[in-house]
């Protein structure tokens, strides 16, 4: 029996001295676990409560969701970034010199109808020409800007050139 119980004890001191060293290790990870999910749960009820007192379900009853899904959809992003590459060239600060400027018009306006169909922001720069649609593109640059989307028409450090 005596010889048992030394196997034993020899078989569990390095468990337990491994246990009391990690141990600590093991209830950190735990408690940070239990935080996070207490954190989450916290959150989810604070959206929740927040949604409710603005009625957000009237706000976004009107909204077709599965626009955001589609496969060929390109990014916000993406078009903001294009957007503000495309201006660059067009005022001439791109590096390159500009070949095809009528070209680079277009793909600046379809830049900007992307961006309008993604903030839902009404736009008319395929029906106009001329200085009509200056004027138009313009103004859509300035409600892009107003629905949180900065162009380089529209901020603050924007010099404009006078020729």
């Amino acid at each position: 029996m005596l010889l048992v119980l030394a196997i034993l004890l020899v078989v569990c001191v390095p468990a337990a001295v491994a246990l009391v060293c990690c141990g600590d290790d093991r209830l950190d990870r735990i408690a940070g676990a239990w935080s996070r999910r207490r954190a989450a749960r916290r959150d989810r009820r604070m959206i929740a409560r927040l949604d409710r007192a603005v009625g957000a379900d009237a706000l976004t009853r009107d909204i077709d969701l599965t626009e955001f899904d589609r496969p060929d959809r390109r990014p916000l992003e993406q078009i903001a970034a294009d957007l503000w590459r495309l201006r660059a060239y067009r005022l001439g600060r791109g590096g390159r010199p500009i070949v095809w400027p009528l070209l680079l018009i277009k793909a600046y306006d379809d830049r900007l109808r992307l961006a309008c169909r993604c903030l839902g922001v009404p736009e008319h720069l395929a029906e106009l020409e001329g200085v009509d649609r200056e004027i138009e593109r313009v103004r859509v640059e300035g409600a892009l800007h107003a629905a949180g989307l900065p162009l380089p028409a529209t901020t603050a450090d924007h010099r404009q050139r006078h020729r």
